[in-house]
């Protein structure tokens, strides 16, 4: 599927060397479409937990589910937590199609990815955006799990696969379900393509937002059962836990 637009001319000129903010409508002196403030202003994702990436008072420390269950995925890399403004951008980006908003989160991904890979972190075989049923993408017009993992995987070189997973069944928007019926409404959910390559690669799923973390460990574990060898998770932001603050 085709995500660009149909008409002749870019949505966002991403080579334009005066940017202009795309939070404050200020010009910028950075290589991308935001200013330094702005930039400051995200909510960093800094103290979480070592697997799951979901925010806690210190860091260096597995969450309490962690602790008591290993998530079939080995490490989520998120930069922020679901905060203000953040939330918006990203609800901007999902529901009302700002493409250039959800180009910018991914550039900036991207260069918080390039970081962790320097530090030591491994580099993945493959991209796999989370997928989205049919009747939603005919809906919504576009994946932008989809999106985000093919602006990633070229500013990274990585390759990405849209086609490995699939999701032949459409289900309950995830987000209208609390913890538990989140697990139920994912079961059979996925399967993986005709012929898919797995046995032993390192592969990393690509998502907007890991809110419970149920359909990463839906798709993990798809992807172990069929030989594995390592799954991590990107996405934008992860939710704190509810009731948090």
């Amino acid at each position: 599927m085709n995500c660009q637009p149909g008409h002749g001319r870019s949505v966002y000129i991403w080579s334009k060397n005066n940017h202009t903010c795309l939070l404050c409508d200020e010009p910028t002196d950075q290589a991308y479409p935001l200013c330094v403030p702005c930039e400051a202003e995200l909510p960093w994702l800094d103290q979480r937990c070592e697997r799951c990436a979901l925010p806690l008072p210190i860091t260096g420390m597995l969450c309490g589910a962690c602790n008591r269950q290993s998530p079939a995925f080995t490490r989520v890399e998120a930069p922020w937590h679901f905060g203000f403004p953040l939330d918006a951008l990203v609800n901007r980006f999902k529901h009302h199609g700002r493409w250039p908003i959800g180009r910018l989160l991914s550039e900036l991904l991207g260069h918080w990815l390039a970081h962790r890979f320097d530090e030591g972190l491994p580099r993945p075989g493959c991209l796999l955006p989370v997928p989205m049923g049919r009747k939603r993408l005919r809906q919504r017009g576009y994946n932008q799990a989809a999106m985000v993992a093919g602006w990633l995987g070229k500013q990274l070189n990585i390759p990405c696969d849209e086609h490995m997973l699939l999701r032949p069944h459409d289900t309950q928007a995830q987000q209208e379900l609390n913890a538990r019926a989140r697990l139920r409404n994912l079961q059979g959910a996925f399967t993986l393509a005709p012929g898919a390559r797995i046995k032993g690669r390192h592969l990393a799923l690509v998502d907007d937002v890991l809110t419970t973390g149920a359909t990463a460990q839906a798709l993990a574990l798809l992807l172990l059962k069929a030989g594995a060898a390592r799954v991590d998770v990107y996405c934008l932001a992860r939710t704190p836990k509810p009731g948090s603050a």
